[in-house]
Formats: C-alpha cells, structure tokens, sequence
C-alpha cells in the first residue's frame, strides 16, 4: 500500500510575494490568473500517510499533537492524499486569530488535558486551497488550473472540518471579495498564475493587502540583535502605542525592518524623548495597570540600560503603514512613514483607524 504515498514530509510550502493593494488584472502573466480569498490562519500541510495523518507547519514543524481534532478528520483522507491550506478558528462568525494562536502549546504537553480542552473551546477547519499529491500521483509538476480541478473534484468526499477555498478567474469578483471579506476577518487575496506548477519554497504567488496610514505615538524601543559600528546598541524596532477613549496609551504593536545604517540614525533622532531613571516611573508603560496594554511583562520595566524595553517620553509621532487591525493592534508590523512633527501624541487615538464592517465568513461560504 506505501505506493499510493508518492509525497512525504517535509515539503517547503510555496509561498506568496506582496504586490499592494490593487488586484492584478488576468493578463498580468501568461495563461491568466486565479484569484482566493487569504485566510488569516496558520498555514499548514496536511499529510495522510499509512500510519495516519501530520499536520505540517509553514515552518515545516509537525504541530498534529497540537491539533487532535484536525488529525482525525484529516485520517478519514484517502491515504496518499496531501492538502495545502490554512488551519483557521471561526468565532462569532469571523476569524479568530487570537484564539488559533492559543492554540499553539508546548511539545510537553502533548495528549493532556490543555490542549483537549482548548480542541473543545477553539475547534479548528482546515481551508484547502491546493492539493500536491492524491493516491499514487505526485500532483507537483501539474499546473495549477488541472490541481484546482482535481481538489474540486474532491470537495463532496472531504470530511468534516475540511473544505475547499473558493477561488475565480473573475477580476470584479476578486475586487468585490477584496472590498467586502475584510469585514469577516480575511487577509486580502492571493492570485495565482494558472499555468504555475507548485514549487516549494518559491514566491511564485502575488498576495494583496490593504494599506492603510495611521498616526502613532513613539513611546519605547527595543535594541536590534546586532550592535551599532562601535557597538552601540541601535533601533530594532519602535514601540508603538494610540490613546483609548479614557485617554490611557494602549501598546498597538510595532516598526521594524530597517536598514543597518537607519538603525544608527533612528537612535540619534529618538535621543531627545530618552528617559531619565527618574522620570520611567511616570511612564504610562512602567508599571503594569489594568486595562493598560504594555510591551512585554512586568519583569521588564527596569531602569538600567540592560532592560529589554526602553522607554521614550511619550511625545514623538510618527505615521505607519499598515494593512489589518487584530484587535485593538496592528496585525502585523508595521511600516515606518515619516515623524510627523505637525501632530501632537494626544491627538493620536483609535478614532481615526478605518475599521471595515463587520460580514459573517459565511457569507463567503459555508465553513462546516
């Protein structure tokens, strides 16, 4: 029976480059495009070898002790069958991430009593959105638009908590998802090129995200791993925060990604707003208080210069580039702008996020 299995793990999932925020048209590469909704989950291949069934990260790392109840499901799978998609948790008809990353526990905790209960609370679906391998065929070297028929062709016989992404060739249609489905906490879109063959580890793929500006009080930073030329500590990243509507500063998330001679040049325009040990305690992030979200934990707030966090007066504001909100912060990291000397920090607040409106996922489709 161990013909049928033709692709084993690990397989470097193939991966997506970003392109803004406008989606491609179909004649933007030869044979056209096919166009998916990108699921706000973990990424994940699904294996059903003869033994049973693994769930493999993006990160290529077997997470199946992790999610009990995705392996069972993925065990009714004929044998020989690898899936690729993303692992998500539906709440309150929208995506979860906070509660998907609950999720993830320690290796230790394999089969205990954590993480059947959080299987219970935090049932995951597995969105399928491409498929490598069925019994005794290696899909690989098969273009896109031929594996998208064979997953399709799939779609009545899949078990429960398994389904397939819904996906077009249609450009309005994938513009429509990109405006409407936010609201339902997807990611953008991912376009494809139809004639593409699944190349692991390649950024074959275009991903789409929103972008959008916001005004932000600097309030900290934390070194980089790497010193300055006269090893100096430098910016690894800013420490972003907004005020709520009781005035309090909330941590919403953070800048990063800069260029080695930025990180020296940061350092020396943030110097003015540096603290005094006398002056942190007056800090809105040095103690830890209720409602207060602040960077890292209490153990961090320390005044000498080996702390991980350090702190700025609270006065500097700079203008970000981000695509999605998780929350009350910023999904992911955000893109240092321009300081914006114009603004004051109290006037920087959540009123002015654009928060999209809230759309049950399953008016997509049914996540069963």
């Amino acid at each position: 029976m161990t013909d049928v299995v033709t692709v084993l793990p690990p397989v470097a999932p193939m991966l997506a480059k970003a392109v803004g925020a406008e989606v491609p048209p179909p004649d933007a590469v030869p044979g056209g495009l096919l166009y998916e909704p990108k699921w706000d989950g973990f990424r994940a291949i699904i294996f059903r070898s003869v033994d049973g069934s693994m769930i493999q990260s993006r990160s290529q790392q077997d997470l199946s002790y992790c999610f009990p109840e995705m392996v069972a499901a993925a065990d009714e799978l004929p044998v020989g069958t690898v899936l690729d998609g993303e692992l998500v948790v539906v709440q309150d008809q929208r995506l979860d991430f906070d509660a998907l990353s609950s999720r993830l526990r320690p290796r230790k905790e394999a089969g205990g009593a954590n993480i059947a209960d959080l299987s219970n609370r935090y049932p995951t679906r597995f969105v399928a959105f491409d498929i490598l391998a069925v019994p005794g065929t290696d899909l690989r070297d098969t273009p896109l638009a031929e594996r998208r028929r064979v997953l399709t062709a799939l779609s009545s016989s899949l078990p429960s908590r398994i389904t397939i992404t819904p996906a077009t060739t249609h450009h309005q249609t994938a513009q429509e998802w990109f405006g409407r489905f936010e609201g339902a906490g997807l990611d953008g879109l991912v376009a494809k090129p139809l004639t593409g063959t699944y190349r692991p580890g390649k950024r074959d793929l275009w991903k789409v995200k929103h972008q959008r500006t916001a005004d932000v009080v600097v309030a900290g930073w934390r070194a980089h791993q790497h010193p300055g030329p006269a090893g100096e500590p430098v910016v690894g990243s800013l420490l972003l925060g907004l005020h709520d509507h009781l005035g309090r500063l909330q941590h919403v998330g953070s800048a990063s990604g800069f260029a080695a001679d930025r990180r020296v040049e940061l350092l020396s325009e943030i110097s003015s707003s540096a603290l005094s040990d006398e002056e942190i305690a007056d800090h809105p992030w040095a103690t830890p208080t209720a409602g207060v979200r602040a960077p890292g934990g209490p153990s961090r707030w320390r005044a000498n210069g080996g702390t991980d966090v350090h702190l700025l007066r609270p006065e500097l504001v700079l203008e970000v580039r981000y695509d999605a909100m998780e929350g009350d912060r910023f999904r992911h990291v955000a893109r240092f702008d321009r300081w914006r000397a114009d603004r004051t920090a109290d006037s920087c607040s959540f009123d002015q996020l654009q928060r999209p409106a809230s759309v049950p996922v399953d008016e997509l489709f049914d996540l069963r």
